[in-house]
């Protein structure tokens, strides 16, 4: 089929900018003799970041760029051809103009190529792709005035088997297989603008072999297409983001739980879990239901994903799942962040990428209060853990600032993600759990089909925290948690005397914030119960004193983690975050880096001993394998896992140096642990009974 002339831009600019600014930098400071060694240094600097921002300033620039116009409605046609691959499709683009345009841009993968775009009047227009930020970018022959609504039609096709051109490097978010096709909005399978903030109504018309299921968002029918074909259409009458499809040859299920009606979209192998995973999904939906007030629509479709796409997705009324994570034991807090973006993200999203974090820090924080719900206590300190490491693991940008990542980039997921539920955490111990929960019901109920900015949530808690406290107010909290970087690091010094009715405990907490301010909790415990005193930290240095009636034996700060802080144990599990995602770039350099770096704050660490020789073995050095797995069984335990998983990676070590006898019995080994995790006992009795080949292989991440 002929198509439109295409002309491929590769943005040269940027390299020109920065290599411009290097020489303007280099020339202004040679004027001076003294500044020769800084010359030299900044140089270096700028030198050193030349490829990061090379390659980050299309996506930089598009996430700060305002959307110069806005899509109202698509209607879509698509078909799916599984055997080879391939999509086709026609889309309907109901735009209007934000501003006076001679340029209209949109998102679309590079591995689509537009036959025919027309205007409204039936028109040819002619793009450039410019494939850095996978765009279409379409010079107008009239320039369309701000305010004006019109409809461009795309009519577009191409093959989607890798991730090789995908708009998030190395992820598989727009696939088409045999088994399973997912064409995930954040794929870009249709002309986007605006992603994630600009909100739509849409009806999507899908036609697949009859064989498949398909699952889109919306009032769903269908009808025969033909020819062994059918077609799904998906009409979405509220704007919101549906534009996910998932087609595969599922085993559908439907259940009532509560209020809400639950289908599962499992493949065959899977089909056994759908009854736990529905009865699951209908808990997690009650809760928020109870939590949050009424979701934005009462069936909820639970999707399985293939394994090498994102974790889970989320979309109007589908919470799509990882086929690995698909099992007996069940990811049910996976499974709750997921469905948790039915209120975050479809009934409230952020107006810009600068917010969010109350998308995406709201939908964490629901998980955590699941996990607390469903799991207790303890539970609940071991998420708030998880969460902390992932706020402090990249916190060098504020919040409030996150727009200028790639929103796609771990720093911005962990700041949005963990840094935001972390701010949700500490409201909630500053507001107090029945002011708390109010203010986010409220603020959710206000604000539902809307796209919204972080100052309105900050504004409607700062209302409802001023009913009962009439002399203070929230903006010091947001100034510090989102205007700001990094995180206190207490110490606490003290005596402890006899008093008439027993003991006093005299104390000072110092750390090195000096516009710190923060209720804190202290915990003295006893011979007989623990004395609870909440104390407000001001500054680098604030006093405080407690009576008890017992002997004192411990004193602990902040026992229950309220408030973000550093600690040795989190810059361990930090560093190991940051490296773990290093592997999974194939930076293994700077993966043992940081593994490194956790060892040196705790060196019996079996989860950096682990680490560490998880890189060796994924480089074949297997002789250095083996001693970090043997430090890891020698370490401290913890994770308790790390048993297990270290004697089966010594197995394969030694299947795979010719020693069969070692291997056995370090399988053997593992078995005794009676430790299934991430289905351990089954991959050591499958060694015990053949030999490890060298392949890809499960290794307990």
């Amino acid at each position: 089929m002929k198509g439109p002339a295409v002309r491929s831009v590769n943005n040269g600019k940027n390299i020109f900018s920065v290599q411009f600014l290097i020489e303007l930098v280099t020339a202004t400071l040679e004027t001076s003799l003294d500044m020769r060694i800084a010359r030299r240094a900044l140089r270096r600097l700028i030198l050193s970041s030349l490829a990061c921002l090379i390659l980050a300033a299309p996506l930089a620039a598009s996430a700060a760029e305002r959307p110069r116009l806005h899509i109202n409605d698509y209607q879509i046609d698509a078909e799916l051809f599984p055997a080879t691959h391939k999509l086709v499709a026609r889309a309907k683009v109901n735009f209007t103009a934000l501003e006076d345009l001679s340029i209209a841009v949109f998102e679309l993968h590079n591995d689509l190529h537009p036959t025919k775009i027309t205007d409204a009047a039936g028109k040819p227009l002619a793009p450039e792709r410019v494939t850095q930020d996978s765009t279409l970018r379409i010079p107008l022959p009239n320039t369309i005035a701000r305010g004006t609504t019109t409809t461009f039609t795309f009519d577009y096709e191409g093959t989607l088997a890798t991730a090789d051109d995908s708009p998030v490097e190395g992820l598989k978010l727009a696939y088409i297989g045999t088994d399973i096709c997912e064409l995930l909005y954040g794929g870009r399978w249709f002309p986007v603008v605006g992603y994630g903030t600009e909100r739509f109504t849409s009806t999507i018309n899908v036609t697949v072999p009859t064989e498949m299921r398909v699952v889109g968002s919306g009032i769903a029918t269908k009808k025969p297409a033909g020819a062994g074909k059918t077609t799904y259409i998906f009409t979405s009458e509220k704007a919101s983001f549906p534009g996910t499809i998932i087609a595969g040859v599922f085993n559908e299920t439907a259940t009532s739980e509560g209020g809400a009606t639950i289908r599962t979209f499992f493949r065959p192998n899977k089909s056994a879990f759908s009854a736990s995973y529905a009865a699951t999904a209908g808990k997690e939906f009650n809760f928020y239901s109870g939590l949050f007030g009424a979701a934005p629509a009462t069936d909820l479709n639970i999707v399985e994903l293939p394994d090498d796409s994102v974790p889970s997705t989320w979309a109007p009324q589908i919470a799509g799942l990882a086929s690995r994570d698909i099992n007996e034991k069940g990811n049910y807090r996976l499974l709750a962040n997921a469905i948790a973006h039915q209120w975050w993200g479809v009934a409230v999203s952020p107006a810009t990428r600068d917010d969010f974090w109350i998308q995406d820090g709201g939908a964490r924080y629901s998980e955590v209060r699941y996990v607390e719900n469903a799991s207790g206590q303890a539970g609940f300190e071991e998420a708030t853990r998880d969460m902390a490491v992932g706020a402090l693991a990249y916190d060098t940008i504020p919040l409030s600032s996150a727009g200028k990542l790639d929103m796609f980039s771990p720093q911005f997921q962990q700041l949005t993600t963990d840094k935001g539920g972390m701010i949700f955490h500490m409201l909630r111990w500053v507001m107090g759990t029945a002011d708390f929960d109010r203010a986010v019901k409220n603020f959710l109920l206000q604000n539902a089909g809307k796209s919204v900015k972080a100052q309105a949530f900050e504004d409607l808690a700062q209302a409802v925290y001023s009913e009962g406290n009439k002399e203070d107010n929230l903006t010091a909290f947001f100034s510090q948690w989102l205007d700001g970087t990094g995180a206190p690091e207490f110490k606490n010094k003290y005596a402890v005397y006899r008093v008439a009715k027993g003991f006093r405990v005299t104390g000072e907490i110092t750390q090195d914030l000096d516009l710190f301010r923060m209720p804190m909790e202290i915990r003295v415990d006893t011979d007989g119960q623990p004395e609870m005193k909440r104390i407000e930290v001001v500054g680098t240095r604030s006093t405080y004193a407690v009576d008890t009636f017992g002997k004192p034996r411990r004193i602990s700060i902040d026992p229950n983690n309220w408030v973000l802080k550093e600690s040795p144990d989190l810059k361990v599990r930090v560093a190991i975050l940051r490296g773990q995602q290093a592997v999974q770039q194939g930076d293994y350099a700077t993966a043992l880096s940081e593994f490194n770096k956790a060892l040196k704050e705790n060196s019996n660490s079996s989860l950096a001993h682990y680490r560490i020789a998880e890189v060796f073995f994924l480089q074949h050095n297997y002789q250095a394998s083996a001693n970090a797995y043997r430090e890891s069984l020698n370490g401290d335990g913890e994770p308790r896992w790390t048993e297990v998983w270290s004697h089966i990676q010594l197995g394969k070590i030694f299947d795979v140096t010719g020693q069969r006898e070692r291997a056995t019995n370090e399988y053997r080994q593992a078995l005794q642990t009676n430790d299934n995790t991430q289905g351990a006992l089954d991959e050591a009795r499958r060694y015990m009974q053949a030999p490890y080949k060298k392949e890809p292989s499960s290794n307990g991440n």
